[in-house]
């Protein structure tokens, strides 16, 4: 079995990712009718809930801004206690049959409770009858759509208990307004130079490994686009100081960007990620971003848009619904109950390819001689990859897996890394592929088992790449308070059908997905296009962020030099380290 991971969600979006993640493990646990091909055990721990009772926890350290949880407890639990007041009191009671099954959490930041399946979406939320494809616009909601949950915060959608080692709350800087706010990654990068916050931190993080039986490593969900990139530079530099032998697998997350306004706020945006992937790239066994962006340059090209999902792009509340289902997936490799492999055999079987470049990189001050810049060489390789997904997957009830695959000559998913211009790819050079919700069929005599059919699907489409493939019948489960933006053609149990669904109909409950991590050319697009943005005449605002000038070139000297890794034909051939053919 595989061993447990310890979680850290660093800023908001990444909380609204974490929220959806959370509960799509909570809904496979109370699925009796599902069979559990996940070790709930590897995320999870065992809590208590209201009254004692046993219920599912997760692994996590959740950093989160002043204002940012809205009324969400400290502990994790309910709602903040009544302040106690003098005056007189007025009391303003919702009936209770208004309400839904998930808890409300009444204040000033949560006007409005979390409702139940009853006022989710269940109708025609995506498309037309004919099942067109769309990605909602800024400020648009998904057709059929009669009410919309208050979902600002991620605490509004959170369907499970938290550890009270789990939420801290940074108040010295506030989640939204005009000033105050987490805006830079050298802020960021201060905070966790700060003494007090950094014991604060480790004592956490030591309460949740300590009652590990066998820790595999940590997962670090970590906003790209604003301060949090510096918190997670620097957490990451901690956990592997530690931990040097676990698994460190970050996430970079980047909610949908809405039009161009501030030029400065924009360049500090792509300032911030550029900086964020280097230094996680540094001190991580592996980094993906993820985000439903087209692009993260200074001009975001249109976001991501799915056949049969129609997702309002300007709500957290629905593009970290999609992302979450697809990182659910993604992490499958090492929590499979049948496997025992662990973060850092996934890592390795994306990076292994040998793919390296030497570079150079400064020495750190205390060991640098005065009026020298002494340098340090060593290798680079690849270790960023891309994310995609096809949510859900197109299939009719029924079919056999070889009858689901072999329908579409190419894979039917789409780009979750914000890679310009990468649409379609026919190149990479490992990848890590997991289908689920496809059902071998009861009494079939194929000679091939489910994972030797997709290994042959994945040569057909990528010859020459390494690939390892895993199949599991369980699909994602997507029900409340997962958002309904389904088109109205798939069934209940997300299969395509003849018909569209009524309105009256039940909500897609599961959805099959193939979903899949690749180190492939689509990153070079990512890293060099992060480079070609960040001009030299734009950084002087940087340094009154915290930024010293050699530090930015030093990142992103770090980027091109990992971009070239992942370069085709005659210029890779000379970007490869002889010495390291062994």
């Amino acid at each position: 079995m595989p061993g447990e991971a310890v979680t850290l969600q660093l800023g908001h979006y990444s909380g609204c990712v974490g929220a959806h993640w959370w509960g799509l493990q909570a809904a496979a646990l109370r699925s009796p009718d599902e069979h559990n091909e996940l070790r709930a055990a590897a995320l999870l721990r065992s809590g208590r809930g209201p009254g004692g009772t046993e219920s599912p926890e997760p692994r996590l350290v959740a950093l989160e801004l002043k204002g940012g949880v809205g009324a969400l407890r400290a502990d994790g639990e309910g709602t903040e206690p009544p302040v106690s007041w003098d005056g007189a009191v007025a009391d303003y009671r919702e009936p209770q049959g208004e309400r839904g099954p998930h808890r409300s959490r009444p204040g000033p930041e949560a006007e409005r409770p979390v409702t139940g399946p009853g006022l989710f979406p269940q109708g025609d939320a995506a498309g037309d009858a004919k099942g067109n494809p769309g990605a909602a616009g800024p400020g648009s909601s998904p057709a059929g759509c009669q009410d919309t949950p208050n979902t600002r915060l991620w605490s509004d959608y959170l369907s499970v208990n938290l550890h009270p080692k789990s939420l801290y709350v940074i108040r010295q800087y506030l989640h939204d307004g005009d000033c105050g706010c987490l805006e830079g990654f050298g802020q960021g990068e201060s905070l966790l130079q700060d003494p007090a916050c950094v014991e604060e931190l480790e004592d956490r993080l030591h309460f949740f490994v300590e009652e590990c039986d066998y820790l595999q490593g940590f997962q670090v969900l970590c906003d790209l686009h604003n301060g949090f990139s510096g918190v997670g530079a620097r957490v990451t530099e901690l956990l592997r100081d530690e931990y040097g032998r676990k698994g460190i697998l970050a996430w970079g997350l980047t909610p949908v960007l809405g039009a161009v306004g501030d030029p400065q706020k924009s360049f500090y945006r792509l300032m911030n990620t550029a900086l964020g992937i280097a230094h996680l790239c540094r001190h991580s066994s592996l980094v993906c971003p993820l985000s439903l962006n087209g692009s993260l340059g200074l001009k975001p090209e249109p976001p991501v848009t799915f056949p049969y999902i129609k997702y309002n792009a300007s709500l957290s509340y629905h593009s970290s619904a999609i992302l979450a289902a697809a990182l659910d997936t993604l992490t499958a490799p090492y929590r499979l109950c049948s496997s025992q492999a662990s973060m850092l055999h996934l890592a390795d079987s994306l990076t292994f390819s040998g793919r390296k470049v030497r570079m150079m990189r400064r020495s750190p001050s205390s060991c640098a001689v005065p009026g020298e810049h002494p340098r340090l060489c060593f290798v680079a390789q690849i270790q960023v990859v891309a994310a995609w997904a096809a949510l859900p997957l197109p299939a009719l009830a029924g079919s056999s897996l070889p009858d689901v695959l072999g329908a579409h000559q190419e894979v039917p998913w789409q780009l979750l890394s914000s890679c310009k211009g990468q649409k379609k790819l026919s190149c990479c050079f490992a990848q890590s592929a997991v289908l689920r919700g496809v059902c071998q069929e009861k009494g079939s005599r194929q000679r091939e088992s489910p994972e030797q059919v997709l290994q042959h699907y994945l040569h057909t489409q990528f010859p020459g790449a390494f690939s390892t493939a895993h199949v599991l019948q369980q699909p994602c489960l997507t029900r409340a308070p997962f958002p309904q933006f389904f088109s109205p053609l798939l069934s209940a149990r997300g299969f395509l059908q003849d018909r569209a669904r009524g309105s009256a109909s039940a909500a897609v409950g599961s959805v099959p997905v193939l979903a899949a991590l690749q180190s492939c050319p689509a990153v070079l697009g990512l890293l060099s296009g992060l480079c070609r943005e960040l001009r030299p005449r734009r950084w002087g605002g940087s340094c009154a962020a915290g930024l010293e000038l050699d530090d930015i070139q030093e990142a992103l000297e770090e980027l091109r030099s990992l971009a070239q890794c992942y370069e085709t034909g005659p210029a890779a051939d000379g970007s490869e380290d002889e010495a390291d053919s062994d």
